[in-house]
């Protein structure tokens, strides 16, 4: 079956139009050749006879040059050496740095010498209920001050006892018994004039359960305590009870004999410290009374002179 296609001139053209391109185009039979589409006679059959043209048609784009964008710039030719484009070297980017970051301040410990010195008579006493300054914190019951927070003397034993811990205050028992009588020779009551506390806050317990001497470690672990309480009462004259009490306040090893700091006037901080024998002491060998009374003498006389010399300089301000 024959197919023949005829495109005249005119449906060129609205190809053209339409963008259909390129145009497949027979070529015009020449004069004597046989029309396209149409079987040639056997005896003129020859493959020149059937030669078609193959004419792309102009399409209507091709025909305008295209447009140059102003702002476009030709590549660098390629570097025949090579076979590429030149490349400009840009300089090696410059390592990132992270921002400086703020230091971050650590909390200050709850129990640090710092809070400490800031505290007040509640945060005291919770800082000493929850304490695990030293080894000696498991199971321990601590044994706070007493007496009068406004002060005038600051009475420091060495460490909690038994019955101190029973009684659930310092120099409970026969040995506080004997100190009341002690200061009421010299005019004060530890109700009224005296903050009693310990070094030690927690009963030193030896492997038996008995009463033990406390540690350097220990003694180190309370101090700053007892140092708030002495700041928080204003006492100006301390009266330390026994050999612990006094090294321990005055930085000498706790094993050092207290004759050698009794019968002088030390000074401990902002006060006065006179150092004397403890009432435990005092109960075993009664004979040593006499030099606990020398003591107290002392420390009433320091305390008359610390008194007077104050309303002193108040006159002498008030002038």
């Amino acid at each position: 079956m024959n197919s023949r296609v005829n495109v005249n001139e005119r449906d060129e053209v609205f190809l053209a139009e339409m963008g259909i391109a390129p145009l497949w185009r027979l070529r015009r039979p020449a004069a004597g050749e046989a029309p396209a589409g149409e079987m040639a006679p056997e005896a003129d059959a020859s493959p020149a006879a059937a030669v078609v043209e193959l004419v792309p048609a102009a399409s209507p784009a091709a025909a305008e040059p295209a447009a140059v964008d102003p702002a476009f710039v030709p590549p660098p030719p390629r570097d025949p050496a090579w076979g590429e484009i030149p490349r400009t070297s840009a300089p090696a980017p410059s390592p990132w740095t992270p921002p400086a970051l703020a230091p971050v301040e650590e909390p200050e410990p709850a129990d640090s010498l710092e809070a400490i010195a800031r505290m007040d008579w509640d945060e005291l006493h919770a800082a000493i209920a929850r304490c695990e300054r030293c080894g000696s914190c498991s199971g321990r019951k601590p044994v706070y001050g007493s007496g009068s927070r406004q002060a005038r003397w600051f009475v420091a034993a060495g460490a909690a006892t038994a019955a101190d811990e029973k009684a659930g205050q310092p120099l409970a028992g026969d040995p506080g018994k004997l100190f009341d009588n002690m200061l009421a020779a010299v005019g004060l009551s530890r109700e009224q004039d005296v903050w009693v506390t310990q070094l030690v806050k927690c009963r030193p317990a030896s492997a038996n359960g008995g009463d033990r001497a406390p540690t350097g470690e220990e003694a180190a672990a309370c101090r700053p305590f007892l140092e708030r309480e002495l700041a928080l009462t204003g006492a100006t004259t301390v009266l330390t009870l026994g050999q612990i009490a006094a090294n321990g306040l005055l930085g000498k090893p706790l094993s050092a004999p207290l004759a050698g700091s009794r019968g002088a006037v030390h000074a401990y901080r902002e006060a006065s410290l006179v150092a004397t024998l403890h009432p435990g002491e005092l109960l075993r060998r009664g004979l040593d009374k006499a030099l606990a009374w020398a003591d107290l003498c002392r420390a009433r006389g320091q305390a008359q002179a610390q008194t007077q010399g104050g309303h002193e300089r108040d006159a002498r301000r008030d002038r």
